[in-house]
């Protein structure tokens, strides 16, 4: 069972502060726990990706993060980047100002664009930013990653005012059906709301309190 739990974690670092010594920590504990991956900055994945060689752990990293409102050009490019830096795994943060202006054709070309740069070599999340969204805005944030073709659909960065909840996983599930995957971050603590999480829906977390969560501890993590 602790394998399983640990197989669902992205064990994260994404703070300004980050340093070489604490990338090298967390991928150390990645290993230790077998991870899914490792959620680094784009300037850590060079590092990630060689500490974690010939390992089954990931290197994950965020694109246009945390605002969405990066160009899509400048998106694709750090993907493309990202990749070549070793990462495997591209969590790429949808523009919330577009979607809420219904330009939905933008959104949808934005998300192909990263999935098209990422195609065959790394798998792509899209970071909604639930807490900034109303439920009609999450369903349709939901079908148009689907129909741009990305792997998963990711409730939020850990920077806005809120995380994941109960209700925005289950309506995000609920639309993408079985096809997508489902990523909660954003607030996910302890073992307990990693599994109510889940029975929301989700089928990845992103966490920093990884180890916390193995430890059947509370973390006082932001995200």
């Amino acid at each position: 069972m602790t394998q399983n739990i640990a197989a669902l974690i992205d064990h994260t670092l994404l703070k300004q502060n980050a340093t070489k010594e604490q990338i090298e920590k967390l991928c150390e504990e990645a290993k230790t726990y077998t991870f899914a991956s490792v959620c680094v900055n784009p300037t850590w994945v060079n590092l990630s990706a060689n500490l974690l060689q010939n390992t089954a752990v990931k290197v994950c990293t965020v694109i246009g993060f945390p605002l969405g409102a990066s160009t899509t050009a400048v998106k694709a490019f750090e993907t493309t980047n990202a990749i070549e830096n070793g990462a495997q795994e591209i969590d790429m943060v949808l523009n919330v100002g577009a979607l809420k202006d219904a330009a939905y054709d933008f959104v949808q070309k934005d998300i192909e664009a990263v999935v098209e740069a990422a195609k065959g070599k790394a798998i792509v999340k899209v970071i909604f930013e639930t807490c900034l969204l109303t439920n009609e805005e999450i369903v349709k944030a939901s079908e148009l990653s689907k129909a741009a073709g990305a792997d998963f659909v990711k409730t939020s960065t850990g920077f806005s005012t809120d995380g994941a909840t109960i209700e925005a996983v289950k309506l995000m599930r609920e639309t993408v059906g079985a096809e997508l995957g489902v990523k909660a971050s954003g607030g996910v603590r302890s073992l307990e709301d990693l599994q109510a999480m889940v029975e929301a829906g989700a089928n990845r977390i992103g966490a920093s309190s990884g180890v916390e969560i193995m430890q059947g501890l509370t973390s006082k993590s932001d995200y």
